[in-house]
């Protein structure tokens, strides 16, 4: 669709429309619809509750994980509705993202860019 960069703005951009519109307090599933709807209404492509598969001793099981949203093939994005991040947070969504990789990119080289970017990140954020 877009440079990363472009996307992530686009991003940001609907999810702020989204909070302006909505403000806080809603359910989760609440900020995900009217989130997917800003989307689509950008004409930014979106997977809605994307399955994810674990692999088990080669076998790729569906265990039920689901991502929230996936951007244009590229972005995963994991919607919370609460007052601050804590670490089981960090921990949840990297656990999705090494499934997703795992899936998609089974590079290690990424799979470690990746965690570095979420540990710079939550690092920044203190």
């Amino acid at each position: 669709m877009k440079n990363f960069n472009g996307l992530t703005e686009a991003i940001i951009g609907a999810s702020m429309e989204v909070h302006r519109a909505l403000g806080p307090g809603l359910l989760e599933s609440t900020y995900e619809m009217c989130f997917c709807r800003e989307l689509a209404i950008r004409g930014i492509p979106f997977g809605r509750q994307v399955p994810i598969s674990v692999e088990y001793k080669g076998v790729k099981l569906d265990c039920g994980y689901r991502a929230d949203i996936v951007v244009d093939g590229t972005i995963l994005l994991k919607i919370k509705a609460i007052d601050s991040l804590l670490r089981i947070h960090d921990a949840q969504l990297l656990s999705y993202l090494k499934r997703w990789l795992e899936n998609w990119t089974p590079n290690q080289l990424q799979r470690g860019i990746v965690e570095k970017r979420i540990a710079q990140t939550r690092a920044r954020a203190g």
